[in-house]
């Protein structure tokens, strides 16, 4: 049985907001390859429906399923928590509706917003921390990367300042929380505990997510990450390469 793939979203599948070069021919690949895939992304501007019909904009036919870091938060505030707190995309934050009370929060649930970070909303949540809501992390990513304005800072990066602030240490719900993968596996009828391939265009989301579940970290030159980060980095990928045509290429000799 060949390994199942993860295949990350922004970076990989996605540039900015247009598909990457060779995406059709790698779907089509994928669809006859016999191999269990899976889209996992860190997101919080985008569900799984944002995804799909994001494809279908661009004439895709995408046929794999996909699992977000909303849908994990979604499912864990629901199991946890009657009252909370959110910061993330508008195109999501209504799938938090019934739960969200800014008053009286039991958790403050914190992904991207993107340019409208500010210093009242960071001292806002530090307060609310501090006053005893949880602190859950949709997501840790330091940066990430859009053809049209470069690197930027990721919801990582904010969420370490009201930690470090708080004293209190987030929740993490996304890559690369093992728990993550798991579900992904078991999203697509798997074993949770199966070794999987990860392609992806982070070096500690995807890369070293993979590799501390002893499976195999493929890292791809389209997105965040280039060859000179990559070689300073302490975290190796067990193969680079730099296009969805090369990842065909790849996964047919490495089952």
């Amino acid at each position: 049985m060949k390994q199942p793939l993860l295949i990350d979203m922004d970076g990989v599948l996605r540039l900015g907001n247009k598909p990457a070069p060779g995406l059709p021919e790698f779907f089509e690949y994928l669809e006859n390859s016999g191999r269990k895939v899976c889209i996992i992304s860190n997101s919080t501007l985008a569900d799984s429906a944002g995804f799909i019909q994001f494809f279908k904009s661009n004439s895709i036919d995408c046929k794999i399923p996909i699992l977000t870091t909303v849908e994990g938060t979604l499912k864990y505030v629901k199991d946890n928590y009657e009252r909370i707190e959110i910061h993330c995309g508008e195109k999501v934050k209504h799938l938090f509706n019934e739960y969200i009370d800014s008053e009286t929060p039991q958790a403050i649930i914190v992904g991207d917003i993107g340019k409208a970070w500010n210093f009242e909303i960071l001292n806002d949540i530090f307060k609310k921390v501090l006053a005893g809501a949880d602190l859950i992390a949709m997501q840790k990513n330091k940066f990430w990367s859009t053809p049209e304005d470069g690197l930027l800072l990721d919801a990582g990066a904010f969420i370490k300042a009201i930690e470090h602030a708080a004293g209190k240490e987030a929740l993490l719900i996304g890559k690369p929380s093992p728990l993550y993968f798991q579900n992904a596996l078991q999203f697509i009828g798997l074993n949770k505990d199966e070794k999987f391939i990860m392609l992806g265009d982070d070096l500690e989301t995807d890369i070293l997510g993979a590799k501390n579940l002893n499976s195999t970290g493929i890292l791809i030159y389209t997105g965040k990450t280039n060859r000179e980060m990559a070689k300073k980095s302490s975290v190796k990928p067990d193969f680079e390469i730099d296009t969805l045509i090369d990842a065909i290429e790849l996964l047919e000799k490495n089952n």
